[in-house]
């Protein structure tokens, strides 16, 4: 079995906490190694302009990408998109926790992540 990967902060932008759902379509390594029609739970615990942490039962490989989409609660909808998987670490609950980076997201898309890093830090003020 793979090992996992030391989660190190490597970030480079802010992380939003964040609950939402992807969808992942098929998962796939640049070397044609493909497997489709998976039906992988996946829970998305926060998100920044180039990537998402998630947490799932399911073990996935590191190095390996994967087309997803992206469902937003707001009025930004969904958003299709290709995530590569860079490190994994097995929590105490018995999920594990992926680090993952956005794959050729166009900058075009910024404006959706501004606006979640605009909203959380308005409600953390409020809150504050």
């Amino acid at each position: 079995m793979e090992e996992e990967t030391e989660f190190i902060e490597t970030r480079r932008s802010q992380r939003i906490p964040i609950g939402m759902h992807l969808e992942v379509f098929s998962i796939f390594k640049q070397n044609n190694v493909h497997v489709s029609n998976m039906n992988v739970p996946i829970d998305v615990i926060d998100i920044s302009r180039h990537g998402i942490g998630f947490v799932s039962k399911s073990v996935l490989p590191v190095g390996f990408y994967f087309d997803s989409r992206l469902k937003f609660e707001r009025e930004y909808g969904s958003l299709k998109c290709v995530i590569r998987i860079v490190r994994r670490k097995k929590r105490e609950d018995g999920l594990t926790l992926y680090g993952c980076e956005f794959v050729g997201l166009s900058p075009v898309f910024d404006y959706i992540f501004e606006d979640i890093e605009k909203s959380y830090k308005h409600n953390t003020c409020e809150n504050n």
